[in-house]
Order: structure tokens, then sequence, then C-alpha cells
């Protein structure tokens, strides 16, 4: 679920943050944070990123980092519940 998958998220030591958010796209939230760095999967385009203008304005970097077949987040979810 949503917050198994923001918990996981956090505890990467490369997140400092995880915000959740209900709205269709983070862009207000984007605005709002004005982070340095964004990152999305590489189905995305950077410049077709919701955000990418904010953040590309204040000097930052938006980046695309390709998939790793078998590792996602759901699956680490479900390999840890399964271990239980």
């Amino acid at each position: 679920d949503e917050n198994s998958r923001a918990y996981i998220m956090a505890a990467l030591e490369s997140v400092g943050i995880v915000v959740m958010f209900n709205e269709d796209t983070p862009l207000e939230l984007i605005n709002m944070l004005r982070p340095d760095v964004l990152v999305k999967g590489s189905d995305y385009k950077a410049e077709n990123i919701v955000g990418y203008d904010i953040v590309m304005a204040d000097g930052g970097k938006v980046s695309t980092i390709n998939f790793i077949p078998g590792y996602s987040t759901s699956l680490i979810e479900k390999k840890i519940l399964d271990s239980k």
C-alpha cells in the first residue's frame, strides 16, 4: 500500500523526504518545496516530468533512472511480508 511504499522509500539513505499527496500531479507540492533534485523512472523524458521547469529555474537537476528488473518497492515489501 501507499504507506508501506513511503516507509521503504524513506529508509533509503539518499532520500531526504517522502511526501504523499492526493492531487493528480505533484505540481503544487514541487512549487511549494522547491526541491534541488527531482527523479522519475526512465519511462519519462526529463523535460516532460511535472515540475521540470520549476526545478530547472531554481538551478536544480531533473533526472530519470532506469528500472532494474526484479527490484521494486512492491517486490521488496512482498519479500518483507513473506518473511514474517
